[in-house]
């Protein structure tokens, strides 16, 4: 499990544009990174959409947002062009980047447990160290996370 300040685990992954994008790629600036547990489904949805109304404010602190889920990047490029996300979004079918920030683990649903994305959002500074740490977060609580961040 990783704690606000320290170094955020570095990663590369590949993107909805099939682009390799790793974190260190944006030393410098400040990251919100997500991890999300299904595109195009009502709560990811939900959370998506409540960072791309606030990401015009996002981008004015010079800061990035990346979205992460285990989800194809041919399902990645389909949920943002529907739901038109200015921001990245990574596909982590392995979930081994989620398991490095503990994003990953059991879940209930329905009296059964099952391994998933913990709904998690993480502040990453300039210098790429972890500013915020928040798991199992509601879909729309990111949004107003971000803000806070950004705002330091």
């Amino acid at each position: 499990m990783v704690a606000s300040g320290e170094l955020a685990p570095d990663f590369s992954l590949q993107s909805d544009t099939g682009e390799t994008v790793s974190l260190a790629d944006y030393r410098g600036r400040k990251v919100v990174l997500y991890f999300y547990p299904k595109a195009d489904t009502p709560g990811c949805t939900q959370q998506a959409c409540a960072l791309r109304d606030v990401y015009p404010d996002i981008e004015a602190e010079n800061a990035v947002v990346i979205g992460i889920s285990p989800d194809e990047p041919k399902g990645l490029v389909k949920f943002r062009e529907k739901y038109g996300l200015p921001f990245v979004l990574l596909s982590d079918p392995d979930h081994k980047v989620a398991e490095a920030y503990g994003a990953w683990g059991e879940k209930k649903m329905y009296g059964k447990s099952y391994e998933g994305i913990i709904r998690s959002h993480f502040g990453v500074d300039e210098e790429g160290c972890l500013a915020d740490v928040e798991h199992k977060v509601k879909p729309l609580t990111t949004a107003d996370l971000a803000l806070k961040l950004v705002k330091l």
